[in-house]
């Protein structure tokens, strides 16, 4: 696996290093040695999926709040998706700064998004299915979100949305939380 670390210190895309013949491709996609070997979480709690039915739907911007804040590890396991994640770090150089990756079932590429970290896409593709690996249980009373258009983040969504819910599309401005 290739880990990359970008723009936001702790954030990794983490790609395959696919070995590939006449049957097609086999590639690690975790490995919990190589994960702690880079100083990552390497035990998740729980695994989620969510499927996307129309290109151009919008989820999140969501976070868990401390102590119940969560570290994922998210790869598109079909489809394709705009993903988005938010430093929400207070006193981290890159605070409220945002980077964007494209994750989709062809380049089977993962976000390690650490603790700390708001986390939302957009669906590129209709059936965009997402793999969320966490590593901690759902705690309903810590989940919260930042508004997906707040303009204190300048996020750009490549597409117009299409479905949003009506909690990810009301969450107030986080300046003045």
């Amino acid at each position: 696996m290739i880990f990359e670390e970008l723009a936001l210190s702790g954030l990794y895309r983490v790609a395959p290093e696919p070995h590939a013949d006449a049957r097609g491709l086999f590639a690690r996609t975790f490995c919990e040695d190589e994960f702690a070997r880079h100083g990552l979480t390497a035990r998740f709690a729980q695994s989620s999926v969510s499927f996307n039915a129309r290109r151009g739907t919008v989820r999140g911007l969501h976070f868990a709040k401390n102590p119940h804040a969560e570290t994922k590890l998210v790869r598109c396991t079909s489809g394709a998706i705009h993903d988005v994640v938010v430093d929400l770090r207070p006193g981290s150089p890159t605070y409220l700064r945002s980077v964007s990756v494209r994750l989709s079932a062809e380049n089977r590429h993962a976000l390690y998004i650490p603790a700390g970290f708001a986390h939302g896409f957009q669906a590129l593709s209709d059936g965009a299915e997402v793999l969320y690996m966490i590593d901690r249980p759902f705690v309903a009373a810590a989940a919260d979100g930042l508004r997906w258009d707040d303009p204190a983040l300048d996020v750009t969504w490549p597409e117009p949305v299409t479905v949003i819910a009506e909690r990810d599309r009301t969450y107030p401005d986080w300046t003045g939380r």
